[in-house]
């Protein structure tokens, strides 16, 4: 990678708007202020959500998973869901503290589409909280509860593009990025790559909540 110098920056909302046409009014329209009917079961079968906080000026997105309705809808404002088993950074419960706004995004493997959805969070203790969010019998030690000021279906373009789900577009495993190596070079350690690999492996089967089994 070289240095580049970048010039002419869109300074404003104004400016951007000179670049680009006004949407379509359906695409405005869409927007509701709470879950729906087909808001809610797209929540019930999504096994994975990237969720977006910030705090002073630095945005984070993270991955979220569990199985198919892990995120629970609690009534047709709130939804929620209890943590799981992570590196205990608390980077997004950090934020939440502090921030309280947040994004996030929903996916279900096989569609193109996925639901945005934003509003306030809030880190809960509740015991019915707790209980609504519990999985396999297992009861969170906290819950993250958002109050819905946006949900909206996105249109599929970017997955389209992406091939996402297109199998024959998938790195074979040759030119599949290491992890372990990324990793590697991040700690500036001199532990093998493959070692970390091991490492990670261990890890992941042995040592991370996944519903019907551990419980670590």
């Amino acid at each position: 990678m070289t240095d580049v110098d970048i010039e002419n920056q869109i300074a404003d909302r104004a400016q951007l708007r000179t670049v680009y046409r006004e949407p379509a009014q359906g695409v405005l329209d869409k927007v509701i202020d709470h879950i729906d009917e087909g808001a809610a079961g797209f929540i019930a079968r999504s096994p994975f959500v990237v969720l977006a906080t910030s705090t002073d000026g630095r945005g984070d997105a993270s991955p979220r998973g569990g199985p198919p309705g892990f995120v629970r809808v609690l009534d047709e404002h709130r939804l929620a869901w209890g943590d799981l088993t992570g590196n205990n950074r608390l980077d997004s419960f950090g934020n939440i503290v502090e921030q309280p706004d947040i994004g996030m995004l929903f996916i279900v493997p096989g569609v193109l589409e996925t639901l945005r959805l934003s509003g306030s969070a809030s880190l809960v203790q509740d015991q019915q909280i707790l209980e609504a969010c519990a999985i396999d019998g297992r009861l969170p030690k906290t819950a993250v509860v958002v109050t819905v000021q946006e949900c909206y279906i996105q249109c599929g373009a970017a997955l389209r593009r992406s091939g996402l789900w297109d199998t024959d577009t998938w790195p074979d495993d040759e030119s599949r990025p290491s992890g372990a190596a990324i990793l590697k070079d991040h700690l500036g350690t001199d532990i093998p790559a493959d070692d970390i690999e091991a490492g990670l492996k261990d890890y992941y089967d042995n040592h991370i909540w996944v519903a019907g089994g551990r419980d670590d």
